[in-house]
């Protein structure tokens, strides 16, 4: 009898983490969960944790809305960018390397003008495309050690009691919700079900590689979102949030409200993945369930 699949997971203690952890328990798979300490430690001692495993899953990285001071765009970048190369240094002096490095990224890392897929795109030149950029960068050195990689770009994940349909909903659920800007803007979600198939896929099938797109087929605007979560809570949708007032709460990280880029997971759908979720107001009824 084969001993079961074993799979190192950064991260593990936010929002997609702690799912996509029990989602893989649940599914036969023993998850060991690194902690923040695992970092602060010698390469050899991260090497000795991850000793055994099939995979090294990574998914650090401190949340992205908020206001973004130059100290706090500093926390964003270390702690993406030296966390993977971290685990990937760590990589390098294991004998018995894992045969999968599984890298979170985001579609930040396209422009907001043009519709991109993984082959057809256009980078963004500002400091999330910079930022995803490096990320990715970092985690792409595990290649070089003939470690499968895959890079997965994550759309807004939506889920039960997190992410960015929890800080949505306490203004919505007070009538006090709405549209931001012209509320034009493109919002590529994902259902958080959908990114633990997509993990657990791309651990059992070898013919994964490289950077993929993780979001529903059906991408939306923001007016789309919010008037949808306005039905499904039964709460008006009231006047535009002035994208003033996001720069005032946000500062630069308001371009993550103010701006959306239009995202499609080609590779996934010519890979044959079926998404659970591709109707969005299906997605939000599950979430408030």
């Amino acid at each position: 009898m084969s001993r079961p699949t074993t799979v190192a997971i950064s991260g593990s203690s936010g929002f997609v983490g702690s799912y996509l952890s029990q989602y893989l328990s649940q599914n036969g798979v023993t998850v060991i969960k690194l902690q923040r300490r695992d970092f602060h430690k010698p390469p050899v001692q991260l090497a000795a944790k991850l000793s055994g495993v099939d995979a090294v899953i990574n998914l650090a990285g401190a949340p992205i809305i908020k206001r973004w001071s130059k100290e706090y765009k500093n926390i964003l970048y270390h702690s993406r960018i030296d966390t993977t190369k971290k685990l990937v240094n760590a990589c390098s002096i294991m004998e018995h390397k894992p045969s999968l490095f599984l890298s979170s990224s985001a579609v930040g890392y396209y422009d907001s003008i043009s519709t991109h897929t993984e082959d057809k795109h256009t980078k963004a030149e500002d400091f999330l495309g910079m930022l995803t950029d490096k990320w990715e960068q970092e985690a792409f050195r595990a290649k070089s050690l003939n470690i499968r990689t895959v890079i997965f770009r994550f759309g807004v994940v939506l889920g039960k009691n997190g992410g960015a349909l929890k800080q949505m909903l306490l203004p919505f659920r007070l009538g006090l919700g709405g549209v931001i800007g012209t509320g034009k803007q493109t919002v590529c979600w994902i259902h958080i079900h959908d990114i633990a198939r997509a993990c657990l896929t791309v651990i059992k099938d070898k013919t994964y590689q490289n950077a993929y797109n993780l979001t529903a087929p059906t991408p939306t605007t923001n007016q789309e979102l919010s008037i949808i979560l306005g039905k499904v809570l039964n709460r008006p949708v009231l006047l535009p949030i002035p994208p003033l007032a996001i720069r005032l709460l946000y500062g630069e990280g308001a371009v993550i409200l103010t701006k959306g880029q239009r995202v499609i997971p080609e590779r996934l759908l010519q890979a044959g993945f079926k998404f659970n979720f591709t109707n969005l107001k299906d997605a939000i009824r599950d979430c408030l369930n």
